[in-house]
């Protein structure tokens, strides 16, 4: 069965979308983003979906639908908010995960204007943001094999740094077979 190269994780405004496009486009692959895949189950916008369910129902949709892009091949984005679930880190365990990581400061100043993310609606975005990245943290950390800090980086240094890692990975899993087993 198929699995995606590679999986991106990490908070709103993080570059997932863009480097995950990039990523996709310099590996020959198609992209999947599980935010695409849950506005076209319900023909709404992620925002609306988000905002109709509640975020306890939305992780759960947002997990099956994680399920299933996880069978299929390419580079997978996944929703910042997405490792919240259990189900979800349990699924990405067989997978390279990748931690697309930004500052606070940053991600608030990407996002400060962006009114199609309603889980960083507030009266203070920075303190929101704070506190979303604090909770996301060590569950970005738990699930990735591998970090990337964007701040200050233009997109196309973070894809060659992805891309170094997943030579890295296909290098160490040769030297396995060599050896005459194969670690996962």
């Amino acid at each position: 069965m198929p699995k995606p190269v590679v999986v991106l994780v990490g908070m709103p405004g993080s570059g997932k979308t863009t480097i995950g496009r990039r990523l996709a486009t310099a590996l020959n692959v198609a992209c999947v983003d599980s935010d695409v895949l849950i506005e076209r189950r319900f023909s709404s916008p992620c925002s609306e979906v988000f905002s109709s369910l509640g975020e306890e129902k939305f992780r759960e949709v947002e997990a099956e639908v994680i399920a299933e892009a996880l069978t299929m091949g390419g580079v997978l984005s996944l929703g910042g908010g997405a490792v919240l679930a259990e189900r979800t880190r349990e699924l990405l365990l067989d997978h390279d995960v990748v931690w697309i990581d930004v500052s606070v400061e940053e991600g608030v100043r990407r996002t400060a204007n962006d009114t199609s993310r309603p889980v960083l609606a507030a009266d203070d975005p920075e303190a929101r943001y704070r506190m979303l990245h604090e909770q996301r943290r060590p569950l970005y950390s738990a699930v990735s094999g591998y970090r990337v800090r964007t701040d200050g980086k233009r997109p196309q240094a973070i894809v060659a740094d992805i891309l170094a890692h997943l030579d890295a990975v296909k290098d160490s899993q040769k030297d396995s077979v060599k050896d005459g087993h194969v670690d996962r």
